[in-house]
């Protein structure tokens, strides 16, 4: 596997937020997954802010 997807799959947003989520449903220490999950969430919501105010503002000029 190339090195960026490798890197990608060992650390993809799905398994955190899913470990995490799981562990606060069933009362279980969730450690540091619920920061890792957090950060990607954050993360996609800062990178989807971003390129929806581009898009608006290329739509606004014409």
């Amino acid at each position: 596997m190339p090195g960026p997807v490798r890197a990608f799959a060992e650390h993809q947003p799905t398994t955190s937020i899913v470990n995490a989520l799981r562990g606060l449903l069933t009362q279980q220490p969730v450690g540091t997954e619920i920061w890792t999950a957090l950060g990607w969430c954050f993360g996609v919501l800062i990178l989807a802010y971003a390129f929806a105010t581009l898009l608006y503002r290329r739509k606004q000029r014409g």
